[in-house]
């Protein structure tokens, strides 16, 4: 299985495209998902320092999923 790391410019045209898919204006997303219109708007132009809170409700009130994958080797992994 490969790995792939999303930037935030493509998780923006991914909410974008999936929006326009679902025939919502940014401003019917943003209430959908308790967030503000200019967060939809900052967010689909793919800003790196949205919150991941709201993006999540965003992802969610648009019917996607985020999976993440922890590394194969846990252990081996990088402390912080």
């Amino acid at each position: 299985m490969s790995r792939r790391t999303l930037t935030p410019a493509e998780i923006g045209d991914i909410v974008r495209a999936t929006r326009k898919a679902i025939g919502l204006r940014q401003d019917e997303l943003a209430g959908a998902a308790g967030v503000g219109l200019r967060f939809i708007v900052d967010l689909e132009a793919g800003k790196p320092t949205a919150q991941i809170g709201k993006t999540l409700q965003v992802l969610s009130a648009l019917g996607c999923s985020l999976d993440i994958t922890p590394p194969p080797n846990p252990n081996g992994a990088r402390k912080s």
